[in-house]
């Protein structure tokens, strides 16, 4: 098989008739061999009746729905594990990513690269997504290392081998982009439109911050080497206080120190304390999700496996 395409869907019942036919057009002028799969993430409204309907009429396409909401990145992990395609498409359901531009993607691989990553150079997204996108891509690359570019998600088309390499990672964090940075292979760019969303976004800002914070976590030590740092900072900035008071001291002879001074930096180094305790905590956490070593995800129900 040429070409499967891979699409997490979520609340989405309106959009995936029109975005199964818009896939096919597109598909269909580059090849005859191809799949469609579209992973059901326990949808509260009617997502899997319509991808079922789809499913039962159309043989390419392959309907999976999960046992109950896992999350995007699960969902794509779900479709990516079934997927046969020598090359594989993965785009969001919501039609901002949008499939005649899949041509693209897959005649640039043609030039011997194994990524092509789509960069949405004109984001359709309100200010508050593009800076919290901002801020969480340029706080990301800093704690992993990594360059990070906030024009690129998870639409984009990836070699068969790529894609074995990314679901045998088998972390409890799951997180397409930085997974996709990890693996490494050669990677091209290219510039593609970005539509309006169709309906509201299931990331509020109380999920945008958990998997921000998980993403961090899971993919990045320096958390904890930068407390490591502050700890350092402080008792060298306390030995130097010491040193002042001291000298102070001798010159004035001052029998008692300050009041305000004790209570600060109880209170200061407290918070420090609890701080480093609440962050070493949080990786323990993690660890503890590690070994209990359950599934990514729970299969409902397949049509056309």
């Amino acid at each position: 098989m040429e070409i499967t395409v891979v699409s997490p869907v979520y609340k989405s019942e309106s959009l995936v008739v029109s975005l199964v036919e818009r896939i096919e057009k597109t598909i269909e002028k580059l090849t005859n061999d191809y799949e469609i799969i579209l992973v059901d993430d326990a949808s509260t409204d009617n997502s899997w009746n319509e991808i079922e309907k789809i499913a039962l009429r159309n043989k390419r396409v392959k309907g999976i729905q999960l046992s109950r909401n896992f999350g995007q990145h699960y969902a794509i992990s779900a479709g990516l594990d079934y997927a046969k395609g020598n090359w594989i498409v993965v785009m969001d359901c919501d039609l901002q990513d949008v499939p005649e531009e899949i041509t693209k993607l897959y005649l640039k691989t043609k030039e011997g690269f194994d990524i092509v990553l789509a960069r949405r150079i004109n984001r359709k997204d309100s200010l508050f997504q593009k800076t919290f996108s901002l801020l969480f891509y340029k706080v990301l690359g800093y704690l992993t290392g990594t360059d990070q570019d906030q024009t690129i998600a998870n639409f984009g088309i990836y070699s068969n081998k790529v894609v074995q390499s990314i679901c045998s990672m088998k972390e409890n964090v799951r997180y397409f982009p930085v997974m996709v940075k990890w693996v490494g292979f050669n990677v091209a760019y290219v510039n593609v439109k970005h539509m309006e969303r169709n309906g509201e976004t299931s990331y509020n800002l109380k999920k945008r911050i958990h998997l921000a914070l998980d993403v961090i976590l899971s993919y990045s030590n320096k958390p904890i080497r930068l407390l490591v740092k502050l700890g350092i900072f402080i008792s060298f900035s306390s030995f130097l206080v010491s040193l002042y008071y001291f000298i102070y001291w001798l010159n004035y002879n001052v029998i008692s120190m300050g009041y305000t001074s004790v209570i600060t930096s109880i209170w200061f180094l407290s918070g420090v304390i609890i701080s480093t305790l609440g962050v070493i905590g949080l990786y323990v956490g993690k660890i503890f999700e590690d070994v209990k070593n359950r599934p990514l995800y729970i299969i409902k129900k397949i049509v056309n496996d």
